[in-house]
């Protein structure tokens, strides 16, 4: 049985320790041996019973480790995932919830978290450190570029497409065939109605860009 580290102890970094107990409940996956952050506040602090065992250059040590990515963010995401393979390391776990709902045809990416409640239907692609948190709905055709982060609750009707490192807000709604560019943030309650442009935040019904993102 393999090594896992979380890699982020904040508040998401417990609920995907969770995910990882009620998978183990389903079935025994991994051995899990602590979190990893980069704040000096957490350091030897224990989270769950388990330690923080220090930061990212812990796993120049371990490379036997698998780790996912407990990070909201998508940029902040993408940066640690880039730093993980400057010093060589290529172990990454996936997370899938016993109680989320994914059909036959999908196929989800290394290093991507479900959590519990999300129903991911059929004809669907999910690339590499995404996260689908609690309660969200995907519908057939449905695309979502890596490091993006789907909120819980969030609907995303068939064939939309989520390009790399959108951040969508909880309970958004992103309507049939329609793209969210890349880097792109919808606000929370949000409902896309036409394209979004890459690098931009939209906010309101209907999703109105209200600033470009440096």
């Amino acid at each position: 049985m393999r090594d896992l580290i979380i890699f982020g102890a904040g508040g998401f970094g417990r609920e995907v320790h969770q995910v990882y107990e009620d998978i183990q409940e389903d079935k025994k996956s991994w051995n899990f041996i602590g979190f990893l952050d980069e704040g000096e506040a957490l350091q030897s602090q224990e989270i769950h019973g388990y330690p923080v065992l220090g930061k990212l250059d812990w796993l120049q040590r371990h490379s036997e480790a698998d780790v996912v990515i407990a990070i909201g963010s998508p940029r902040i995401k993408k940066n640690v995932i880039e730093k993980l393979k400057d010093i060589n390391h290529q172990r990454f776990a996936t997370l899938i919830h016993p109680r989320a709902w994914v059909g036959n045809r999908v196929d989800i990416q290394e290093g991507t978290i479900v959590c519990a409640g999300s129903m991911i239907s059929t004809d669907i692609k999910i690339g590499k450190h995404v996260i689908i948190n609690k309660n969200v709905t995907i519908g057939h055709d449905v695309v979502i570029d890596d490091y993006a982060t789907i909120a819980p609750s969030v609907n995303l009707s068939g064939g939309a497409y989520i390009q790399k490192g959108c951040d969508l807000g909880t309970n958004s709604t992103v309507l049939p065939a329609l793209s969210v560019g890349k880097w792109s943030i919808i606000g929370a309650g949000a409902v896309v109605t036409k394209e979004v442009p890459e690098q931009v935040t939209a906010v309101g019904v209907p999703a109105k860009v209200i600033k470009k993102n440096g």
